[in-house]
């Protein structure tokens, strides 16, 4: 396995087993996440970390599946199975409701000197909130 694919799999192992200290060694300090779960969040450099903390707070467990990975130069996409169970809070998400989820994505990284620098993603957001039993959100 190439590194950029080792660095994306330690990413998604780390995140799973919510070791969020190990992060800064796949994360770049001002790694930039475009994806967004709930509107509002921030596309500023670092902000992906503090973006995943309260992801984990609000999904406990939270586990990423690798299904596949591709890798061509700079980049590495993933296309993943995404569960967990909303079982904490959010400052942009319903209150927890106890019920669970499975969704697939397709993550888009960028990497440079063995770290992520940006993240983007397209998830299956409707079955998430249909799974999760939220309402659809409301754009500004």
């Amino acid at each position: 396995m190439d590194d950029n694919k080792k660095v994306v799999t330690g990413f998604f192992a780390a995140s799973s087993e919510r070791r969020l200290e190990d992060l800064p060694r796949f994360m770049a300090h001002d790694v930039v996440d475009h994806n967004k779960i709930i509107h509002g969040e921030p596309d500023e450099p670092g902000a992906a970390f503090e973006g995943l903390r309260q992801q984990l707070a609000a999904f406990d467990p939270l586990t990423v599946q690798v299904d596949e990975l591709i890798a061509e130069g700079d980049r590495v996409v993933a296309r993943v199975t995404q569960r967990g169970v909303h079982t904490g809070s959010h400052p942009r998400m319903p209150e927890p409701t106890g019920r669970s989820f499975e969704v697939e994505a397709i993550w888009i990284f960028t990497l440079a000197d063995g770290k992520i620098t940006s993240i983007r993603a397209v998830s299956d957001r409707l079955g998430l909130f249909l799974q999760l039993g939220w309402p659809w959100p409301q754009a500004d």
